[in-house]
């Protein structure tokens, strides 16, 4: 066993990443960010008409929040099914891993998204795009393939695009013709934004696992707010590593690995934690404005363990035993689950 916990910090905004004519990408995998084995993310940044051109993944599936902006996906999927949708700030997108979809800026600001992959060691930078495919392609095979003269391609691109430049697309029509869509069972789309959110005295909770959004059966996603002093109380997550991008505000993050192992690191916004499957942990604001984070598990199903609702479902005299005081001391700990203290 490592003596020591990894790092569980990553400044992911401060990187340099990628940065094309038509928008940038700034990835954390496990390259970088060596504790996140099961999950990655990429802030990504598209002008109006910028287009993360026709791609998939092999190796992960997709969840999007938008930040700010506009955006319009659509996606395929192996039946045949497509769907676009137009997404704002905090709408969430997932897509199943191997389906193809693109991503293009709707405008007129440039629209920031954050992706994260259910796969700690996936790299946006080595997704399977089409221009890439094609550019692998003979000539020959893709007019016998399209069912086109060969000529026809001699001005594709000869390398990756990644993302392409155009125009804005239309709007989409608010009512299709009858029989023009062919949409798949689940919707790729879910405004967490709008969702009412779980209130505490410290902070709030807006949460989507598959249960609210039932595509996104790899993935659960949250909108987590601390008000000043507000503490994410102590707790573990039995089934999935918690993988947390900052937005806003300055927090404080303490995880225990047994043995008498902890670690502590400051978080300020653009920055990536991860606290691993069974870990020990919590989240503190230590900064005088509002904290506001989201919060990625590699799992569809949402479940947490609190200190405040272990020790509440022991017996006091269990309780009291365990830690060398008197039941009476223990009679004060809080009976209800506190998730957000004050």
């Amino acid at each position: 066993m490592d003596t020591e916990i990894p790092e569980i910090r990553f400044a992911m905004e401060a990187q340099t990443g990628r940065i094309d004519p038509g928008g940038s990408a700034k990835e954390a995998t496990a390259k970088q960010f060596p504790i996140s084995k099961s999950l990655a993310g990429v802030s990504m940044k598209l002008k109006a008409g910028a287009l993360r051109e026709l791609h998939w993944h092999a190796n992960a599936a997709e969840w999007g929040y938008v930040f700010n902006g506009r955006c319009r996906t659509t996606i395929v999927d192996p039946d045949g099914h497509r769907e676009t949708n137009d997404f704002g700030p905090g709408d969430v997108w997932y897509f199943p891993r191997g389906h193809g979809h693109s991503i293009q800026g709707l405008g007129p600001d440039e629209c920031h998204f954050l992706l994260v992959f259910d796969n700690g060691y996936f790299s946006e930078f080595a997704t399977f795009s089409i221009s890439d495919w094609l550019a692998q392609t003979p000539a020959e095979v893709l007019a016998k393939n399209l069912g086109m003269p060969a000529s026809a391609f001699a001005n594709f691109p000869k390398k990756e695009v990644y993302i392409s430049v155009g125009p804005v697309p239309p709007a989409t029509p608010g009512e299709p013709a009858p029989g023009s869509e062919n949409l798949p069972p689940l919707t790729h789309k879910y405004c967490l934004a709008g969702q009412a959110p779980r209130e505490f005295h410290g902070g709030s909770l807006r949460l989507v696992s598959s249960k609210e959004f039932p595509i996104s059966t790899t993935m659960t996603g949250a909108l987590m707010t601390l008000k000043p002093g507000g503490l994410r109380e102590l707790h573990w997550h039995p089934n999935a590593d918690e993988w947390q991008y900052f937005i806003s505000g300055r927090t404080r993050m303490t995880v225990f690995g047994s043995q008498g192992r902890a670690r502590t690191a400051e978080y300020g916004p653009g920055d990536v934690g991860l606290a691993p499957q069974g870990y020990g942990h919590y989240l503190e604001n230590i900064g005088s404005e509002e904290c506001r984070m989201l919060l990625m598990f590699n799992s569809g199903e949402y479940q947490d363990i609190s200190l405040t609702q272990w020790l509440s479902a022991n017996p006091k005299q269990l309780v009291a035993t365990n830690f060398g005081l008197p039941e009476s001391v223990v009679a004060k700990f809080p009976t209800t689950n506190v998730f957000i203290a004050g």
